[in-house]
């Protein structure tokens, strides 16, 4: 994520119960001392501090940073911490969450953040007049209140076709939310896997089957028979996908 931004995803899902805050705060000082300006591969410090996985919980306090590198183990090591209050970088992350997945409810926002339940309602209660109460196919929710025209606003031209990457918040939902863009069961659980998600295949506003690429070959699995108009349009999308070190064509192959 970007450097400004570490406050926000780091201290506003730091918890707010003693107990629970005293271990992310203990973790983040053992870290400290036992690297001592160094960086480390994730699995070499959990080893040696013997704490195994339990050392994300420092990464809550803002103190801990992460480079992944792919498949590799990731590197670590320690900061300063940010000097923004815990609640005001989880109102903020709040608000983050609300203009890229709202209309939504202090639960779904918790499931997402990974705080408690108490902890999301008491965030959305500190946006006050920020927040407009809406009503939504799945029940009552909220949405930015800088953002209501452009929910009143009527809706643009659907693109032809579009390639989603895995993870893509126009299918980042849970529960009530994925039953809403996916009434088909099979269908979602052909999309939200147990392990890495494939792409989604959207066509005039539609999710209509998934995709996974390899290098420059990229395999479709549709839900439904495409029209040739529709096939042409999925397959000119691949083309234009913008993939650096690619130094072939992209061949799409449809499974049935």
């Amino acid at each position: 994520m970007p450097a400004r931004d570490r406050a926000i995803f780091t201290l506003g899902r730091l918890p707010d119960a003693p107990q629970r805050r005293r271990r992310a705060e203990d973790m983040a000082a053992r870290l400290e001392a036992f690297l001592a300006g160094r960086r480390l591969k994730d699995n070499e410090a959990q080893r040696e501090l013997g704490v195994g996985n339990a050392l994300k919980y420092a990464t809550t306090t803002g103190t801990v940073l992460i480079r992944w590198e792919g498949a590799k183990a990731p590197t670590i090591w320690t900061v300063p911490r940010p000097e923004v209050e815990p609640h005001e970088a989880r109102n903020e992350l709040a608000r983050r969450y609300l203009h890229v997945l709202g209309p939504a409810t202090p639960d779904a926002f918790g499931s997402w953040a990974g705080v408690t339940g108490a902890e999301a309602r008491a965030t959305f209660e500190a946006l006050g007049g920020s927040l407009v109460p809406v009503r939504t196919p799945i029940g009552a929710a909220w949405i930015l209140a800088a953002d209501e025209p452009g929910f009143r606003e009527p809706p643009g031209p659907e693109a032809a076709a579009r390639l989603l990457p895995s993870g893509d918040s126009y299918f980042l939902h849970w529960g009530a939310g994925r039953e809403l863009l996916l009434p088909d069961a099979a269908q979602r659980a052909e999309l939200w896997t147990s392990r890495v998600w494939p792409g989604a295949v959207l066509v005039a506003g539609e999710i209509v089957g998934t995709w996974r690429r390899a290098q420059a070959d990229l395999s479709i699995r549709p839900w439904r028979r495409l029209t040739r108009a529709e096939r042409d349009a999925v397959e000119a999308e691949a083309q234009s996908l913008p993939l650096p070190a690619i130094e072939r064509e992209i061949a799409v192959r449809w499974e049935t």
